[in-house]
């Protein structure tokens, strides 16, 4: 399986979680200029967006740990653009980021830490 395709089912894997989790997905793989966000989604009347990271292992440390300052900043700017795209009313704006370990064998990790600094 290709990096990408293990990203795709992540984002996958993680949409499942939080659908399970109450929340509604509202867009995936949303894109603006070169800034992508994974997942943006209503916790209540919270909008949140969702950075998601998987591995393969945490040999190379968590999922999470790879959601570097340069890709904060992105989100932030995606973040904005999705917000002037969209006109939606919330109680506010939250960032989330899930980290999952894939196992073939379907016992994933799953890593959500809600409301992450950006």
């Amino acid at each position: 399986m290709t990096n990408q395709a293990l990203g795709a089912l992540g984002e996958d894997i993680a949409a499942d979680f939080l659908r399970q989790s109450g929340f509604v997905i509202l867009d995936r793989n949303w894109r603006a200029h070169r800034v992508e966000l994974d997942i943006v989604a209503r916790d209540g009347r919270t909008l949140v967006f969702c950075e998601v990271k998987t591995r393969r292992s945490i040999s190379h440390g968590l999922p999470v740990e790879a959601i570097t300052a340069l890709k904060r900043e992105h989100l932030r700017t995606a973040a904005g653009a999705w917000l002037g795209s969209h006109k939606l009313r919330t109680n506010g704006i939250r960032f989330d980021a899930i980290g999952i370990v894939y196992s073939t064998d379907g016992l994933h990790t799953i890593s959500h830490i809600r409301g992450v600094e950006v």
